[in-house]
């Protein structure tokens, strides 16, 4: 059954993220406000798996939940770009390579429970390396991990991030 929005009120706003109350109403139900969490940009991230190489991942640590582990490169689109534009401009920023041609593999909400925010994730199947990366603050490691130690990395829990959880999944699923 479709619920009926009757209005949304914002209780803070940011350029990064809103967190509303909506006046929603279950058909048969009472009306009640529900919290709501919106992200004005997307976000974009790359599965880099060059076969030669492996999968260009990044090992890193995320203070909001205190834990550890591989991510795709990805990021925010910024106003004015398109997410594959920002897609690849994440990849050279995070890793210092620059991604070839890049195939849309996925979208989706990661917890459209509370939140609007939507990602983006595509694949590549090569990679040039052009320097450093711009942001050196991002991982502790970029590495190029083998296929069958992302499979390990996969399923012992080291792929914590649901983008790049998502991602991987899904181009190990697609072959």
């Amino acid at each position: 059954m479709r619920w009926e929005v009757h209005g949304e009120r914002f209780v803070y706003e940011s350029p990064w993220m809103s967190m509303a109350l909506v006046d929603v109403e279950i058909p048969g139900h009472e009306r009640f406000e529900h919290h709501v969490v919106r992200v004005p940009q997307p976000a974009a991230g790359v599965v880099v798996h060059d076969p030669g190489r492996g999968v260009l991942l990044l090992w890193r640590h995320r203070f909001i939940t205190d834990t550890w582990g591989w991510e795709i490169p990805a990021g925010r689109v910024e106003v004015g770009e398109t997410i594959e534009e920002a897609a690849a401009r994440e990849v050279l920023e995070e890793t210092g390579w620059r991604p070839g041609p890049l195939e849309h593999l996925l979208t989706f909400h990661p917890a459209n429970g509370i939140t609007d925010l939507a990602f983006h994730v595509y694949r590549t199947s090569s990679a040039t390396f052009v320097g450093d990366p711009v942001d050196v603050h991002e991982a502790e490691q970029v590495a190029w991990l083998p296929i069958e130690r992302v499979r390990d990395e996969l399923a012992r829990g080291n792929v914590r991030d649901g983008m790049a959880a998502a991602g991987l999944a899904l181009h190990l699923l697609d072959g």
